[in-house]
């Protein structure tokens, strides 16, 4: 397991081919694809193919490598989504966090907590210099989770990418890992 605390909430490791059945639930739901500039796949086999290529282990070592994580509950091993790292620069040492949770699992501090558990991975073991994130505008509640951890709007990117005939607005936020470090006392 990839936690530092002795009783944590969360869980973060690797997919399992006993998640296929909660990854393909919350993947297969258009309010998860809402704000990702694409439909929720709907084929079993598609998403059959998609959870194998998640679930393989990643080194990060090239550009565009990406390491996803299962976050699980602790207590009952409830898949409750995903979160990842994905190498924008191995040269600069930096990194994009993402993450996709079950809406029904919404409202309980789970994507704060995992998303905290990743950059902790990052700025940890991983040895990144800076992660950012990539949002869009309107998705107010991935703004929340990113502004609880800490981290800076960098960049507000006006109608930079369209989905279905509607321009979207993206927010950039990072942290540096002396920010991360220092505040994790």
């Amino acid at each position: 397991m990839l936690n530092p605390s002795p009783a944590p909430r969360l869980q973060l490791r690797a997919f399992e081919s006993s998640d296929f059945e909660a990854y393909a639930h919350y993947h297969r739901q258009p309010a998860v694809y809402r704000y990702l500039y694409a439909e929720a796949p709907q084929d079993t086999a598609l998403l059959q193919a998609q959870f194998e290529r998640d679930a393989l282990p990643q080194r990060l070592a090239q550009d565009g490598d990406t390491r996803r994580f299962a976050v699980v509950r602790s207590s009952d091993g409830c898949l409750l989504g995903e979160t990842l790292l994905k190498l924008a620069s191995a040269a600069a040492r930096q990194a994009e966090v993402g993450y996709i949770f079950d809406p029904a699992h919404a409202g309980h501090g789970y994507a704060t907590e995992a998303v905290a558990l990743t950059l902790g991975q990052g700025f940890g073991a991983l040895g990144f210099h800076r992660i950012f994130a990539r949002l869009d505008a309107a998705n107010q509640g991935s703004v929340g989770v990113v502004e609880r951890l800490g981290m800076r709007r960098e960049a507000h990117l006006i109608e930079n990418d369209q989905f279905n005939g509607q321009w979207g607005d993206e927010y950039i936020y990072a942290l540096l890992a002396r920010e991360w470090h220092s505040r994790q006392g």
